[in-house]
C-alpha cells in the first residue's frame, strides 16, 4: 500500500499499533511468569552468586561448600572491621575476588577484585539467608541459606549505622552540574560528586571513582572543590559566545551529531517498515480479519 496517502498512513499506523500491542503482551506475560516464580522462591537466572552454583538440571541454586566458607569468612571480616572500605582493602590484600563462572558459550566471567559497590551489594543480598526478594517483597527461597540470619541482621545494623545505602546509586540531590561528565585523566574513571559537613556548612567535591572505591591512595588526583570546577566550566561555555570561530566549530559538531542521529532514526524507520511489510504471523492473522479498504481508489 502507498504510504503517501491518508488511508495508507492510517494503515501503517495501525500496523505499528498491532506490533507494539504484541510486544507489550509478550512482555507482560514474561513479567508475570517471572513474578510467579519469584513468589515460589525460585531462582530465575542472572549473575551467579558467590557461594552458590546453578544446578544444570533444574536451574536451582546449590551451595558450593568451598565458596560458602569464603562467604561466611567475608561476613565475619566485615563484622570485625565495621567498614566497607577497610574490608574491601583486606579482601584485595588477600586476593579474594567475586564469583567466577563460565557461560554456556564457554566464556569466563567474574573473578574481579572487590570494590565498595559490589561488596555492599553482596552483604545486603537476602539470598544468603535463604530468601528471594522481588519488588519490595521477600519470599522463602528453594535454596539453602549460607549465612545465619542473626549474623546477616548484625551486618545490616552496622550498614545502617554507617549510613550505607546498600550500593544503590544516589540521586543528584545537590544538582551537581558535572555529575557523569567529569573524568579523572590518570585513572580514566568517572569522578563522583560527594560532600562533607563541618559545623553548619556543607563542602561539595568531585572525587575520582577509583579513589572512592579503593581509597585515596589508589589515585594521584586530589578531590576537586565542586563550586570552583563548576564555575570554571560555566565560564568556558560562556566564552563560546564571545569567540565566533569557536562558536562555529561547536555548531558544526552539533549539526554533525544531529545529522548522525537523524540518519540512524531514518535507517531504523526503514527497517521497521520492512519488518511490518513482511509482518509477524500473529499480526498478519489479526490484520486479515479487518476489512481492507480499496487503497487504489485513494491514489
Amino acid at each position: 500500500f502507498a504510504t503517501n496517502t491518508s488511508i495508507g498512513r492510517l494503515t501503517l499506523n495501525m500496523l505499528f499499533s498491532f506490533a507494539q500491542f504484541e510486544r507489550e503482551i509478550i512482555s507482560e506475560r514474561t513479567s508475570d511468569k517471572m513474578s510467579a516464580a519469584r513468589r515460589k522462591g525460585k531462582w530465575i537466572g542472572g549473575i551467579p552468586v558467590l557461594g552458590y552454583d546453578i544446578d544444570p538440571a533444574g536451574g536451582r541454586l546449590v551451595v558450593n561448600e568451598d565458596e560458602a566458607a569464603r562467604v561466611r569468612a567475608i561476613f565475619d571480616l566485615y563484622l570485625e572491621k565495621e567498614s566497607l572500605l577497610e574490608t574491601v582493602r583486606e579482601l584485595n590484600r588477600r586476593r579474594c575476588t567475586t564469583k567466577r563462572w563460565t557461560t554456556k558459550k564457554g566464556q569466563e566471567r567474574g573473578g574481579v577484585p572487590f570494590e565498595k559497590g559490589n561488596f555492599s551489594r553482596m552483604i545486603t543480598n537476602m539470598i544468603y539467608i535463604g530468601n528471594i526478594q522481588h519488588r519490595g517483597s521477600v519470599y522463602p527461597g528453594e535454596h539453602e541459606a549460607i549465612i545465619d540470619e542473626k549474623v546477616w541482621q548484625r551486618v545490616q545494623r552496622i550498614l545502617g549505622r554507617n549510613g550505607t545505602a546498600g550500593g544503590r546509586v544516589s540521586r543528584n540531590k545537590y544538582n551537581a552540574l558535572l555529575r557523569g561528565i567529569l573524568w579523572c585523566s590518570p585513572c580514566e574513571t568517572a569522578m563522583y560528586h560527594t560532600y562533607t559537613n563541618k559545623g553548619d556548612r556543607r563542602y561539595r567535591y568531585y572525587v575520582c571513582g577509583q579513589a572512592q572505591k579503593n581509597g585515596r591512595d589508589s589515585c594521584p588526583t586530589k578531590s576537586i572543590p565542586a563550586g570552583e570546577i563548576e564555575r570554571f566550566v560555566v565560564e568556558q561555555i560562556k566564552g563560546i559566545g564571545a569567540d565566533p570561530k569557536l562558536q562555529e566549530k561547536v555548531l558544526e559538531t552539533i549539526r554533525a551529531n544531529v545529522k548522525g542521529q537523524l540518519d540512524e532514526l531514518d535507517r531504523e524507520r526503514r527497517t521497521i517498515a520492512k519488518d511490518l511489510k513482511r509482518g509477524p504471523p500473529r499480526s498478519n492473522d489479526l490484520w486479515a480479519r479487518l476489512p481492507m479498504p480499496d487503497v487504489r481508489n485513494q491514489q
